[in-house]
């Protein structure tokens, strides 16, 4: 019985299909149960997540700093230009 994708193109495969539509696998090609399980490229149970994220993004804290004085000072001025024109 052929899967539903084709672990090897992605393609929907008919439930009656003796091989895939698209790229032509079929059960003496490898879409049998285990060879679509290692084509999926899922991470096995030692996978640690955890080391993954702090080799791929380095040590970060994640501290969020806050504004400079420059963003404050540009702030300020919009914040006095709109109440002149308020005022005015």
């Amino acid at each position: 019985m052929p899967p539903e994708i084709c672990p090897h193109c992605g393609a929907e495969v008919p439930r009656a299909a003796k091989a895939c539509p698209e790229c032509g696998s079929d059960d003496q090609t490898g879409w049998s149960e285990t060879a679509a399980d290692a084509e999926l490229g899922l991470p096995d149970d030692s996978f640690d997540y955890q080391r993954f994220v702090r080799e791929e993004f380095g040590e970060r804290n994640g501290v969020v700093r806050g504004m400079s004085w420059r963003g404050w000072l540009v702030a300020l001025v919009i914040l006095l230009i709109v109440a002149i024109l308020l005022i005015w």
